[in-house]
Order: structure tokens, then sequence, then C-alpha cells
């Protein structure tokens, strides 16, 4: 996580000039150096197999040295920016700087004469007094993101600083319009000043009478990071990296310590107590590590960005405590994501949002950098394992809660009680007589956003559920094998990697492949294995798959559908045909029954009517028919107003699709049956016909979710039908349907 951030320092300014305070860690490491091109490995696997196996009878000394010789160089590889060229002392020319006091600049003479004032003095081959002038900008630069990039290093932070007359108040809040535009900011600078008061950030009065700083004038807290290489990610995610880390790091942390410096004047106080440990430890000529552990111990900031930064460097929450006020920070898991090509991670395609509904539904903060799954009705909850320090239940049960809150803290440890892996988020709705969307939604959003729990997919009460093992292991095999045998010592349960082994040979199986069948075959161990399936699903060893249905047409069901139609032409012919005989020979007095249509011999209701409006004429041609001039003209003509008769009426909605590029008697598949073509509903009817008519309806209902994209789980959901009466339906239409197993 944040695998660029280097340090953290806190800079500040008075009237004696700009000061580093304290950062951490004490040894900050250099820059690594770029690489154009992969740097070949020095263990010699860039040489193949067959060359190898040649001459492996050969001096193993001459291949060791083949192999040294080939990346001791890396100058071949090293990534060089264009500005590179001139030296670094040549942009920040150090012979201006005074060779005497703090200025003094970090030389090799200085290095070999007074090592450890060097330690305190020279921070990232410059000299702190150098960077700290640097990092405090000017008084209308401040109250705002600050970005500085020096050579590979990029500072960020929010820098703060008190009212010309050495006041630290809270500047008044200033109205925002609901819509943004060009001169949205102009407008709110010309909005009247409030004056009196002044709101804090937690919405308490407090008024601008605060006592005055004696000599703090400014201070910043800042990230220091390596600058990515910009060829390494796609365009922007370096710009929106850095603005991650700078809203949910540097401007929260930054926000309180304002708001205590304007309250108490805190960070002041905390300055001098790190300021006089400083003085007392170079003047004892101690190293400048120990005066950083040291500091910890008188220093809630000090204390605070270590924390912080191991927290960042290792991915884990934050915790912290300003002057009392517990804060807890983090960065987004995946967020170093960002600088790596997406083929590096082409494997995490499970769990990623799949719409901007998804991504609503989450929020701002847990939409970007988490890949979290669907928050969806169908999908469960697993609780984590927290601290016992940070135990969210004696949290909410401690004295500090108010009376108003407390019903809402009560409400929430009931739902911590009843969430559960086997009950989906809309159950639990049901259960705890709660709004999916305005009560459990936003519970299940701190607690995920929190890392108290997380978002997976419902598991079966009795584990016929089918997993999968993951693609990936957050750590050694070796190491989970070994923290999986100390909490189930059971004889009765395999080792991790028998159990894994069989879980994975599972999937090829066609019928009993789920957990139960394959893992647990006994109901006395079903409480036993839930507590292996939860440890195993903290750790992400398992991936649910589930039932996907699409929909098949084959060549029969096509033949019988067109079969059909043809036969409801013929009908319609028949009836039409002899309505015009009767009317016929109502109306022609001359001729009476002496003349009676002759027939042809030809099945020509059979054919189109396109078709059987061409047939008549070459029979004619032909001699097959010689029927006289005027009762053939009849024929025809009758036959020509009977197919277009026909045509009219059968030419509607239900009619499109025949004789078009979808009307083939080759097997098919119904990409999307809700939005199914008239055609393909015709299809979808007939694989109806001689089912009973209550599978008939259910089929009907939810033939529109076989799509191939939506789950068994949401299809029940959906339907709101039972799983037995999906099974029954997939049973009775096996022929049409084509069912899979798939992650997402």
């Amino acid at each position: 996580m944040a695998e660029t951030l280097l340090a953290i320092l806190l800079v500040t300014s008075s009237a004696k000039g700009p000061n580093v305070v304290y950062r951490w860690p004490p040894s900050v490491e250099n820059t690594r150096p770029r690489l154009s091109r992969p740097r070949p490995p020095v263990d010699g696997l860039e040489l193949d197999n067959p060359w190898r196996a040649s001459h492996y009878s050969d001096n193993s000394n001459d291949l060791a040295a083949h192999i040294e010789g080939s990346v001791d160089d890396i100058d071949d590889y090293a990534w060089r920016r264009p500005t590179e060229s001139r030296d670094r002392p040549m942009s920040f020319s150090r012979s201006a700087i005074p060779a005497s006091g703090h200025d003094s600049p970090c030389n090799n003479e200085r290095r070999e004469i007074d090592p450890v004032a060097n330690e305190y003095q020279c921070l990232f081959d410059y000299t702190a007094q150098f960077l700290a002038g640097m990092l405090c900008p000017q008084r209308h630069l401040c109250h705002q993101k600050f970005e500085l990039v020096i050579d590979n290093l990029v500072f960020a932070g929010h820098p703060v600083c008190a009212e010309p007359d050495g006041m630290w108040r809270f500047k008044p809040e200033r109205y925002k319009p609901g819509s943004r535009g060009r001169g949205s900011r102009h407008r709110e600078s010309n909005l009247p000043e409030r004056n009196g008061s002044e709101v804090s950030l937690g919405g308490e009065t407090h008024s601008t009478a605060t006592p005055k700083s004696s000599w703090l004038h400014m201070f910043h807290l800042v990230l220091v990071f390596d600058l990515p290489d910009p060829s390494s990610s796609a365009s922007g995610n370096v710009a929106r990296y850095f603005d991650t880390i700078y809203e949910q790091i540097a401007f929260t942390v930054t926000a309180v310590l304002f708001q205590e410096q304007v309250l108490s004047n805190f960070v002041e106080l905390e300055c001098d107590a790190i300021g006089s440990l400083e003085t007392e430890y170079m003047v004892k000529g101690e190293r400048f590590s120990d005066f950083a552990s040291h500091a910890q111990r008188v220093s809630s900031i000090a204390t605070a960005m270590k924390i912080l930064y191991d927290a960042i460097k290792s991915s884990n929450m934050a915790h912290i405590t300003l002057n009392d006020l517990p804060l807890e920070l983090q960065l987004p898991p995946y967020l170093d994501h960002l600088l790596h090509s997406e083929e590096e991670f082409e494997l995490e395609f499970v769990g990623r949002l799949q719409n901007q509904t998804d991504s609503q539904l989450w929020g701002r903060e847990l939409s970007f950098g988490w890949r979290l799954p669907a928050l969806v009705p169908w999908k469960s909850l697993l609780l984590l394992d927290t601290d016992q320090e940070l135990d969210p239940y004696v949290n909410l049960r401690g004295s500090h809660v108010h009376a108003e809150e407390r019903s809402l803290a009560e409400g929430l440890i009931k739902f911590l009680e009843t969430a559960s892996v086997t009950l989906s988020l809309a159950d639990m709705a049901s259960l705890l007589d709660w709004d999916l969307h305005s009560q459990v939604y936003p519970t299940v959003r701190w607690l995920v956003h929190h890392r108290r729990a997380k978002i997976v997919d419902t598991v079966h009460n009795g584990l016929k559920t089918i997993f999968s093992i993951a693609p990936k292991f957050d750590k050694p095999l070796a190491t989970l094998a070994a923290e999986f045998k100390r909490d189930f010592p059971q004889p009765s349960i395999s080792p991790l990697p028998t159990l894994m082994a069989t879980i994975s040979n599972s999937n090829s199986k066609q019928a009993d492949n789920h957990f139960f069948a394959t893992v647990v075959q006994s109901k006395d161990l079903i409480s036993l294995y839930h507590e292996v399936v939860f440890w195993m699903l903290k750790r992400d060893l398992l991936i649910t798959l589930h039932l996907h249905v699409r929909v098949v047409t084959t060549a029969e069901l096509k033949v019988h559908v067109r079969q059909a139609h043809e036969r409801k032409l013929e009908r319609l012919a028949g009836h039409h045909l002899r309505g015009r005989r009767r009317s016929s020979r109502r109306g022609d007095h001359g001729v009476g029954d002496a003349h009676e249509y002759p027939r042809v011999s030809m099945p020509w209701l059979s054919l189109s009517p396109k078709t059987a409006r061409r047939y008549p004429r070459r029979s004619m041609d032909s001699g097959q028919s010689k029927p006289s001039d005027v009762s053939g003209s009849i024929l025809l003509e009758d036959a020509e107003d009977v197919f277009d008769e026909i045509s009219e009426e059968d030419s509607g909605e239900e009619n499109v699709g025949w004789g078009s590029s979808e009307d083939t008697l080759e097997p098919s598949m119904i990409s999307d049956p809700g939005t199914a073509s008239p055609l393909e509903r015709k299809w979808l009817a007939a694989m109806s016909e001689g089912k009973d008519e209550y599978i008939a309806r259910r089929f009907a209902l939810i033939n529109q979710y076989f799509d191939g994209k939506r789950t068994d789980d949401e299809i029940l959901y959906t339907a709101e039908i039972s799983r037995k009466q999906l099974r029954e339906v997939l049973h009775h239409y096996e022929e049409y349907l084509q069912t899979f197993l798939h992650p997402a």
C-alpha cells in the first residue's frame, strides 16, 4: 500500500524561520532507480532450459561469472528524465546557502566531520532548513492543497497559518451554491463573512477570541513520495493517485490539527516539547533515531505520524489519537494498482462494480480503489476479527454514548449479533424490521469502510454451496497451513492443502460438487465446518461459484415452430378460399354450378404466398393444367387475392422475423429472453407445450433472467421463488437450458 511513500514531515514556521520539527522514519531510504525495461534476474533464470542443460557440466564459477557480468551494469536499463541531464546541485544552487549554522549544506566534508549533526540537519540530500523553506508557502497559498515536485520527490500536504494578527481562528463558513460553474468561486468570494463566532469541524460554535500563539505562524504536515514513472500507468492515474492520498490522509489530519490548535494551542505545545527534546539530544550527541523514538513518548503528534506511516505501508487501518481525539484513517486497498498496467491484475475480475448504480450505492469513498462487490440484497455480510482494544461492542456500550444515541447504538449491536453469512442482507432487514436502503445499507457501508466486515456471497446453511480456490493468496501456503492447523487441531478436519485439493477437484464433477458432498459428508460436522468456511472466507481463500442459465433453441424446436406456422397459413388459406367460392357462386347468375374451379395438382398451400403466386403460372406454361381462359384467370386471381389477405393478416408484430436471418433451422441461443424478438417469443412459448400449467407459468415468469449474467441468488430474490422451485423449472426444461458455474 502506498509503495511510493517515503516519509511524513511536520514543518513549522515562526519569526525565526521555517523548521522541520519531526519526521518519520528516522532514516529515509533513497529513491529507487527507474528502469526503462526489465532488469535480468541475478539468478540467471533468463537463460532457457536447453542452454542450461547443455552447459550443466561446465564450471559453475564460469556460469556465475557470466550471469554476474550480464547484470552488473544497470546504466543500460536505467530510465532517465529528459531534464535529468543537468546535475541536481545545479537545479538548486547550494552555494548560496550560508556555510554556518542550520543553513550549512549537506556535503561530504560535513558528513565526515559531524555525522550525528548531519542526521538532524540533512534530509533527502538537502538541508532540513532548505526543505522547510520550500514547504512553508506564503500566506495566500495556505488553507489549500499543496503539491511540490523536486527532482524525483513529491511533497503533498495542506498548509495552514494563523491570521495576520497572530490569532488562530476558524475560517468562516461560506455559502456553497447547489450548482457549480466557472464563476462559482468568484461568487463565493463576494459573499459577506459572518462575524462574532466560527464553526468548528464538529459543528460547535466557538468564539473568535482564541489565545494568541507565542511563536507558531504556520504548520504543514507533509507526505513525501517517490515520484512514480509516468509511463508505468495510464494517463491521469498518477494525479488521481496523489489526490486520493491527499483527501484521505493529509487533509483529514491537518483539519483535526488545525481545530485543536485553534481550540487549545495544541500544535504549538507539541512542537515545543519535540523541539526541547531535540535540542537535548543534539547537545548530548546522540543519534537521531534515538531522539525520534523518545519523541513518541512525549508527543502524540510524533506517535500519530509513526502509526500513520506504518499503517499506510502495511495497508492497515491507522488508529491514531490527537489531543485525546481518536481517528481512523486508511487508504483504498487497491490504490497502488493505479501505478501498474491493468494486465498485471487481469485475474482480479471477481467482485468489481458492474455499473454506475453499484458505485452510487457504495458512495464516493468506497467506489474507487476498493474493488468491492455490488451492494445488492442477495449478498451477505461477514464480520471480521478486530482488536480487543477496538471492540465495537465496548465502544457502543460505553458511558460516553449520549442518551439520544443509545437507541442507535443498541440497534447497531443487534445488527452485529444478527449478521451471518448464511443470511442475505434482505433476510437481515426482514428479521430486524429495518429498511434495506435507509438502514441496512448505511450500516454495511460503515462496517466495510472501517474494515469491520466484508461483503461475501450467501453461504447455504447446510454448506451446499459450491466453492473454488482463489487464484492467489496474500500469504504463503505454508504460513496459512500452520495457522489453519493451530486454529483447527481436530482430527476430523483435513490439513489445509488437502482441503484445498479436495475443493479444487470437486469443480470437475457434474453432480454432488458442493462443499457438503465433497468435504463435510456428515451432518454432525456441519457446525464445525461452518467455522472452517468462515476462516477461509476471511482470508480470501474461497470463491463462491454461482449457477448461470441460458436458453438454447434446438433445431427440432425451430422445425416444430415453422411447421406450426405453415399449418396456420394452410388453415387461413382454406378458410379464405372457401369463402370466396361461396361468394362467387352466389354472384355468378350465368354460370351457376356448371363452372367448377379445376384443381391444381400441387401442394401450393404449404408454400409461401410469393412462391405460390409463381407456381400456378409455371404450371400453366408447362401444360400440366389446361383450364379454360376464364376459369384459369379466376383461379390465379383468387389465389393471389387469398395470399394477399393472409399476408396482410399475418404481417403484424407476431410475424416479425419470418424469412429473416434469424429464422434458421440451426440451433441458436437467446441472448436476452427479457427483450426477446417476436420469433424468439414463439420459440419460448413452444418450449412450454405439453408441460404442466403451473410449470409453464413459472417458466414464463423467470425465463427473462436466463441471460447467462444473473446468478441463481439474484434470480431467487428477484423472482421471489424458492431454490426448489428453480430446480423444478431447470429439470422440466433441461433440453432447452444451458447451465454453467461462474464466480461473478
